[in-house]
């Protein structure tokens, strides 16, 4: 069965941090690049963050610096730890393989008020 559950979103002021966690089927997880992805009300789904299996990690210039992917493969989970976080990252994130396939959880929202 494909599983994708995000959760930890919430509602935090600008500057603040979130870690976000998704637990993802082993069909997905397994030797796959996972991604954090998200998307802003009127926008498209954008990658934020990637990891491979063995652990590379590739981000988003606008978040470089200030977001931390990383993944429990014995879990097969991922977390995206943000901080400082900026109003216009305010949206729904996703968790995914990269790339992407065609089955999408819930999402979780994160909103960062000014």
């Amino acid at each position: 069965q494909v599983q994708l559950v995000e959760s930890g979103g919430g509602l935090v002021q600008a500057g603040g941090s979130l870690r976000l966690s998704c637990s993802a089927s082993r069909s997905i997880f397994s030797f796959n690049v996972m991604g954090w992805y998200r998307q802003a009300p009127g926008k498209q789904r954008e990658l934020v963050a990637s990891i491979s299996s063995g652990g590379w990690t590739n981000y988003l210039d606008s978040v470089k610096g200030r977001f931390s992917i990383s993944r429990d493969n014995a879990q097969n989970t991922v977390y995206l730890q943000m901080s400082s976080l900026k109003p216009e990252e305010t949206a729904v994130y996703y968790c995914n393989k990269v790339p992407a396939s065609t089955f999408w959880g819930q999402g979780t929202q994160v909103t960062v008020s000014s």
